[in-house]
């Protein structure tokens, strides 16, 4: 498969709909160096990642679970919402905290940092793609909670870009879809 038919098949797959099969680290592993070899600028190389393996991503459902609870109030809290993050990875070969770390080039401004760990995400998400493994890139919530990224050891400065869950998937991939042609969305000169 070429590199754009790899990019147009990418889909993301409710980690629900999972086998519960195992991928292999080796291809984990393609997928960190992938996104290793992301666009940097001035070489900062801010992506950092935190890989639970597939005997451990219950103890993350636990801890982000506990976390929302911890954090959401008493009168927000809903029950479904929480048993639904604690087990959302029940079917997951692994999980992957995604984070921008941010360095001390403070002349590089923040968003090209943030465009070279997205970078390396998605890289990770076409690498994973072209080895059918199936990933949901996961935001908002508590990922973006202070006490989730200092969990973790990051600092005020750092950001978490979202969490990564990777499974195997034995059904249909569905087909892509986009509102207009990219051609709508160009201005030559």
């Amino acid at each position: 498969m070429n590199i754009l038919e790899t990019i147009k098949k990418r889909r993301t797959i409710d980690p629900d709909l999972f086998t519960g099969e195992n991928v292999s680290n080796e291809i984990i592993e393609k997928m960190l160096e992938a996104a290793h070899w992301a666009p940097t600028h001035g070489y900062t190389e801010p992506w950092r990642f935190i890989v639970y393996e597939r005997g451990n991503v219950q103890a993350f459902g636990d801890f982000h679970a506990a976390l929302f609870k911890k954090v959401t109030p008493v009168e927000q809290f809903l029950e479904k919402k929480y048993e639904k993050i604690k087990y959302r990875a029940k079917n997951c070969s692994h999980v992957i905290i995604c984070t921008n770390k941010r360095g001390d080039k403070n002349n590089i401004p923040e968003i090209e940092e943030l465009a070279a760990t997205s970078a390396a995400i998605q890289n990770m998400l076409l690498v994973a793609t072209a080895n059918d493994v199936a990933t949901f890139w996961s935001t908002g919530g508590m990922c973006y909670h202070d006490e989730f990224k200092k969990h973790f050891g990051f600092g005020d400065n750092d950001k978490v870009l979202g969490i990564i869950y990777i499974g195997k998937y034995d059904g249909e991939i569905p087909e892509g879809k986009r509102n207009t042609e990219w051609k709508e969305k160009v201005k030559w000169f």
